[in-house]
């Protein structure tokens, strides 16, 4: 008989059906080639990628790299997210445990005396029990497959959302290294100038007194003096700031940061090949995040249906009881019941539609999301192609705009000296010279973004 209940018991499991639709990835519209890219056309069709490269490969200040690395080990952010995969890992067994048998042990011993009374003689019985009890909530439907389906992707999603943390925290410390070194370099510029300015307004000073010009130049010799002076607190400030900013990314309390190259000697690497618009759905982690939970939503509409069908729960028990402990194991103490169940839903005022529905709209905006996420990576690389681009050839403008504003303010002191002109060319250069290097600076900082940029919007970072 317990053969014969077995069988029926794997036949009805075996050929159990599965609620919902099996998960498709929806259809999305590729473009052949990025927005973005030289009008030349070249690496149009190429494969690779520098988003495939490692962080490392990408950056090749040795200073950076161990703040990276020093990131990547205490950062809060990622700490806590690597926490919540853990979670989602437990909640997957919790889930997945309801597809198997719950089984119990249980003992027992109770002495029972009574006292002796006018009526009645005294009495004194022990008994002791054994047994082992099972209940299986069969999966007939598929309905605890398809929540394990759902545990599993969910799972999947905080994996890929842990990646996006560890690509976006590469991508952060990246750029503001490069904004704390571009800050270092404008501070030594105004350093540099203000100590230049100081002995240019020492020597109008003394042509002043001698009666070679007029207090006016002294005046605006002072003027170059103080701008240059003012810059200086204002970027001490920054980069003290910019240093707290830093060490909250790598996990530590505000300090100082040490430095490796400085900006202008940043290496960028010779090529960036943004590869072919269609592997980016594998490469970027927000977009795999986004699908895995797509996938979670999928399988929930399975759940919910399965809640239509009937409930099918067996049970049982066996074990050993009887009134005398010495006899527990031997004679008829033996004892065992089998039973199994049925609960079909009858009426339920409308929840169980409202289930279904609300599973089947939450698919919905979690492909809608899925679509929306792959069309807002495509625009990130586009903009970070042409921003990089663009950069690169502003840098180059602002190297050129640079050089003339230092020689004609080389030639202006020159003329100065010789008489041949006022003061006032001599300040107009002098701070179209300043403001030209500052800007210079800048550029050169903003083409390092583009690349941190890049980089990331191709789905690099998080590769180890």
């Amino acid at each position: 008989m317990r053969n014969c209940l077995a069988l029926l018991c794997a036949a009805l499991v075996l050929s159990g059906c599965t609620m919902g639709p099996n998960y498709r990835r929806p259809a999305v519209a590729v473009p052949p080639t990025y927005r973005g890219l030289a009008p030349d056309g070249t690496a149009q069709t190429e494969t690779a990628t520098i988003g495939d490269q490692k962080w490392w490969d990408i950056f090749q200040d040795g200073q950076l790299r161990t703040l990276i690395h020093t990131a990547l080990q205490q950062n809060y952010d990622l700490r806590i997210a690597a926490s919540r995969v853990l979670e989602a890992n437990a909640q997957l067994g919790i889930t997945r445990a309801d597809q198997f048998p719950t089984l119990s042990a249980g003992a027992g011993i109770g002495d029972v005396r009574t006292a002796q009374a006018k009526f009645f003689p005294k009495f004194e019985t022990s008994t002791g029990q054994v047994n082992l009890s099972a209940v299986w909530e069969l999966d007939f439907w598929g309905k605890f497959r398809r929540a394990t389906e759902a545990a599993r992707a969910n799972l999947l999603a905080s994996e890929w959302a842990r990646q996006e943390v560890v690509s976006t925290l590469v991508a952060e410390v990246a750029a503001a290294y490069f904004q704390l070194r571009a800050l270092d370099l404008e501070l030594e510029i105004s350093k540099r100038t203000f100590d230049s300015r100081q002995e240019s307004l020492r020597l109008t000073q003394i042509l002043a007194n001698g009666g070679a010009t007029s207090l006016l130049d002294v005046r605006q010799a002072e003027q170059l003096v103080f701008t240059a002076s003012a810059e200086i607190p204002a970027l001490e400030q920054q980069i003290e700031q910019q240093e707290n900013f830093l060490s909250i990314l790598l996990g530590q309390n505000p300090g100082d940061i040490t430095r490796g190259e400085t900006l202008t000697e940043q290496r960028q690497p010779s090529q960036v090949p943004p590869g072919l618009p269609s592997s980016l759905l594998e490469r970027r982690p927000d977009i795999r995040q986004a699908e895995e939970q797509l996938v979670a939503a999928n399988a929930e509409i399975g759940v919910a249906r399965a809640a239509y069908f009937p409930q099918i729960v067996l049970s049982g028990s066996g074990g050993f009881q009887s009134s005398a402990l010495t006899d527990l194991f031997s004679g008829p103490a033996g004892a065992w019941s089998f039973g199994a169940s049925l609960a079909q839903p009858i009426f339920t005022g409308g929840r169980l539609r409202s289930g279904v529905r609300l599973a089947e709209a939450q698919q919905q905006t979690a492909a809608l999301f899925y679509q929306q996420s792959i069309q807002g990576a495509f625009r990130s690389v586009s903009d970070a192609l042409v921003a990089y681009r663009k950069t690169r050839e502003f840098r180059a403008q602002q190297e050129l705009l640079f050089q003339s504003a230092e020689d004609a303010a080389r030639l202006s002191h020159m003329r100065y000296t010789g008489g041949a002109t006022g003061y006032l060319e001599v300040l107009t250069n002098e701070t179209n010279a300043f403001s030209g290097e500052l800007g210079l600076a800048q550029a050169r900082l903003n083409e390092l973004l583009a690349l941190v940029q890049l980089y990331q919007a191709l789905g690099g970072g998080w590769q180890q």
